[in-house]
């Protein structure tokens, strides 16, 4: 039996969420164009006749220039020491730059194997994309290079063959049915975050928060209560909209990706709160038995 963990590392907006659901086969990691989108280390598991691969989502490294980007660099640093393997993502539709090279510092101080995953090669053709590989296979003693399509699923069962290779011989770490580590309370807060982010686009800045403050599981359907928490009043106009439009696009939108991840009929009513002080803020979340990651 081969098992271990392996951690995706890059700079933000290079696809490792997407990445992490096409291994897994599973939405475990919501994804938007908005950096940062991903706060905590999620794992996504992978299960075969004779092996189990736990994928560790990070958050993008890059420059912090304020608290939560310093807590959720700590977040992906911490996941780069403690796995067997390093998949190192690049966007191949963008140059190798400064917050690439940073990443790969980091990448270096761990000394760990590191795979070096060329993402979104569906979007270049086959003479850029060996101009590529010439250009980046001396940068670090990379074990292998795998170029892939995370969105279009291209190449995805060569890495996880690849990856075999390089896995200890050890036990399974979870039950076969386990697909994430992350608890359905938080996969259905984070989907309704994912559509404030998606739906509001700029005007409403990655620090919102969502929490699922009630979770009722019938027979038939799910009755769902959570609230999207902001940090100003002008956010939570934005957010609720004319008449309620945006807040009943987002609860229309996020009741629809709940309804396929669970299998039946959701009841979803959302809430929007404003906190404006931190520590009023994380003591709410600890009341409700919940962790984040904010400003």
């Amino acid at each position: 039996m081969r098992s271990g963990f392996v951690s995706l590392v890059g700079r933000p907006n290079t696809g490792k969420s997407t990445l992490i659901n096409t291994l897994v086969g599973y939405k475990i990691a919501i994804t938007s164009d908005k950096a940062q989108t991903t706060r905590n280390m999620i794992q996504g598991i992978y299960n075969d006749s004779d092996s189990q691969i736990v994928f560790v989502d990070t958050p993008g490294i890059h420059k912090p220039k304020h608290k939560l980007g310093q807590r959720l660099n700590e977040e992906a640093y911490f996941s780069i020491e403690d796995v067997d393997i390093i998949l190192f993502l690049i966007d191949v539709t963008k140059p190798f730059g400064k917050g690439d090279n940073f990443v790969l510092d980091k990448i270096k101080e761990a000394n760990k194997p590191t795979f070096l995953i060329l993402n979104k090669v569906d979007k270049i053709n086959k003479e850029k994309l060996l101009e590529i590989i010439m250009k980046y296979k001396d940068l670090y003693d990379f074990k292998e290079i795998v170029p892939i399509s995370a969105l279009k699923e291209k190449n995805i069962d060569e890495l996880i063959k690849t990856l075999k290779k390089y896995l200890p011989d050890s036990v399974k770490y979870f039950p076969d049915e386990d697909l994430t580590n992350t608890t359905l309370e938080f996969r259905v807060a984070e989907l309704i975050r994912e559509k404030v982010l998606r739906l509001t686009k700029e005007e409403v800045p990655h620090a919102v928060t969502c929490v699922t403050e009630e979770y009722i599981d019938e027979k038939d359907k799910a009755i769902i209560k959570a609230t999207i928490i902001v940090e100003r009043d002008s956010l939570k106009s934005i957010i609720i909209g004319k008449n309620g439009s945006m807040l009943k696009e987002i609860g229309t939108k996020a009741r629809h990706d709940i309804e396929q991840m669970i299998g039946k009929k959701v009841y979803l009513e959302l809430f929007v709160k404003t906190i404006k002080n931190w520590r009023d803020k994380e003591k709410y979340l600890r009341e409700l038995g919940f962790y984040d990651i904010d400003e």
